[in-house]
């Protein structure tokens, strides 16, 4: 399943990106400041999906971690 918040994250992280670059090549206020509205917008609008994504997984904490599976002998 798919999970639909991981591309707002995405367009969350450029946009928070390009506020670092124009502050730092100085450009106008009014630009930076507007800029980190919408990005702020727009983090709070993918917390939102990823929290409220229709996302069910058959794992449970038996089933240990990801990147370490636990061994079958254990």
């Amino acid at each position: 399943m798919k999970n639909s918040g991981i591309p707002f994250l995405i367009l969350t992280t450029l946009i928070l990106l390009l506020v670092t670059i124009f502050a730092s090549l100085d450009l106008p206020f009014s630009w930076v400041f507007y800029l980190t509205v919408v990005g702020q917008a727009t983090l709070v609008f993918a917390v939102y999906k990823v929290l409220t994504d229709d996302y069910q997984t058959e794992k449970t904490f038996q089933n240990w971690y990801e990147d370490r599976p636990k061994e079958e002998n254990e």
